[in-house]
């Protein structure tokens, strides 16, 4: 087999969601629709909870963090899919190939903390009330903030070093729309045991721990709201965590999505199709999510329109 050096590799190539060239202008359209209602529906929560004082509360602070990640994944990846097709140029450079497999890694981890501490949030507000505002104060949400931040700095940066150091094949087609870790370790000449290895342990534990704490919050949650005597009081704390079970649904169900396809099927294209809605359907669904349940982002996303557009 022809090796080649890692120092060699000037470009990869990303052969897309398919290779039919009649399709290539409708995935355009639809993947552009797709980056537009994301960032500008996610820009709307970040503006609406910024603006209002209202929201500068845990829960709003953490939303806004989380429209804010999904604009950056998005960003990560389909603004040079669409270039490609544009272009008809299928390559991403070495460089370019890294950074995507760092910055995706990063959102990916950091929207995975954000929805256990939005979780967490809920908990604490249903299940302790009384002490919510000492236990959510902002220099611990902040701190949730910047703690993740820092987990997911180290793991993105040990996964995208740990690439530096493999040999590549002349074969460097990735038959997806953007660089994924695992795609782009198949074409490493090199022995790739230990980038799998850390790969799986580091999935198992930075989605497994934040995973297991939305699920106990959750467990809770139900339980103190069935105690509840009010049937309004429960509407009410119920209601409180639908947008967001909403979202958690979407975020694991589309994931755990994705590496189920590759059981059923051998074919790396259709594996590309299932990360779809991993990568780009819940961050274009969230701010649809949040403002069509949350009655306090419809008063603030209205108040904001009329503030932008006085006259309408």
């Amino acid at each position: 087999m022809d090796h080649r050096n890692q120092t060699s590799v000037s470009k990869f190539l990303l052969l897309g969601l398919t290779e039919d060239p009649e399709l290539h202008n409708l995935i355009f359209s639809l993947f552009l629709t797709m980056y537009l209602v994301t960032v500008l529906g996610n820009l709307l929560i970040v503006l609406a909870v910024s603006s209002d004082s209202h929201l500068h509360t845990p829960m709003y602070f953490f939303l806004s963090n989380l429209s804010f990640t999904d604009i950056c994944l998005s960003t990560t990846t389909i603004p040079k899919m669409l270039v490609n097709i544009h272009t008809q140029n299928q390559s991403i450079t070495y460089t370019g190939c890294l950074s995507q497999i760092f910055f995706v890694l990063f959102f990916v981890g950091s929207e995975n903390f954000l929805l256990a501490a939005m979780a967490y949030d809920r908990y604490v507000a249903i299940c302790h009330p009384l002490r919510y505002t000492v236990i959510m104060n902002p220099c611990f949400c902040v701190l949730l903030i910047l703690l993740s931040f820092f987990i997911n700095v180290v793991d993105a940066l040990l996964h995208s070093l740990m690439v530096l150091q493999l040999s590549f094949c002349t074969d460097l087609e990735i038959p997806h729309f953007f660089c994924e870790l695992a795609q782009v370790l198949k074409l490493a000449c090199s022995s790739t045991l230990i980038n799998n290895i850390l790969l799986y342990f580091m999935v198992g534990i930075l989605g497994g721990i934040p995973l297991s704490g939305i699920i106990f919050s959750y467990t809770w949650i139900v339980s103190s709201v069935l105690r509840m005597p009010s049937a309004g009081g429960k509407y009410k704390a119920f209601s409180t965590c639908g947008s967001h079970l909403s979202v958690v649904s979407i975020f694991y169900g589309t994931g755990l999505g994705v590496y189920i396809t590759p059981v059923f099927t051998h074919s790396s294209r259709k594996t590309a199709i299932a990360s779809v809605m991993y990568i780009v359907f819940p961050q274009m669904m969230n701010p649809f999510i949040y403002s069509l349940r949350n009655r306090d982002i419809k008063v603030s996303l209205r108040k904001l329109t009329h503030k932008i557009f006085p006259f309408y």
